[in-house]
Formats: C-alpha cells, sequence, structure tokens
C-alpha cells in the first residue's frame, strides 16, 4: 500500500485544528529538540546571506530598529550602506553586525 506524502499544507490544517494549548505544547517540543545549543554563530543562523546584503528593511529588522531610527543612522553618517541603487540602499552583513556591536543596539 502506497501512502500519500504529507505537505506542508496537510501540516498546517492539522496545526489549526489542535487547541491552542496543544500548539504550544507542540512548539515548545520542536525548539528544545531542534535548539539545543545556547550560542549560535552568524553562519548557522544566516547561512548563504552571509554575504549577500540585505536592504533597508532587512536591516532594520536585523538591528531591530524601526525603519525611521535606520533613515536617521544613515542621515547621520553612523551606519553607511554598502551600495545605493536609486532610492534603494543595500547594507553588507559585515557593517550591520560592525554597526550592532560598536553602538550596543539592544532591544
Amino acid at each position: 500500500m502506497m501512502t500519500q506524502p504529507f505537505t506542508a499544507e496537510d501540516l498546517f490544517l492539522e496545526m489549526k485544528r489542535m487547541s491552542a494549548s496543544e500548539r504550544i505544547r507542540f512548539f515548545a517540543m520542536l525548539a528544545s529538540s531542534a535548539f539545543r545549543e545556547d550560542e549560535f554563530t552568524h553562519e548557522q543562523v544566516f547561512g548563504k546571506t552571509y554575504q549577500e546584503p540585505f536592504s533597508a528593511r532587512e536591516a532594520a529588522e536585523y538591528l531591530e530598529i524601526s525603519m525611521p531610527t535606520l533613515r536617521r543612522y544613515v542621515q547621520s553618517g553612523k551606519l553607511v550602506p554598502r551600495q545605493v541603487i536609486g532610492r534603494n540602499q543595500l547594507f553588507s552583513a559585515q557593517t550591520l553586525r560592525t554597526f550592532k556591536r560598536d553602538y550596543g543596539i539592544r532591544r
């Protein structure tokens, strides 16, 4: 007997049928077995995006700041985009890591 594969859509529908407490329990179990290490390297978290530029929105998300705050940092010269294409600013991962470390940005 051949079984039909379990798709992401099937999983989503199954999750919707669970009670809230059961979903919380499921994700807690998933997190406890998937993320056993306390510290992850930048490479583990970002993988192939390590060398790819971040858009302004992605940079703000990475720095855990708002877009207006990101714009203020750029306007003041504290944060310099790697490349500007039209109105789009791109930031290198290294620049963002250094900025986050040097300015102690925490939320």
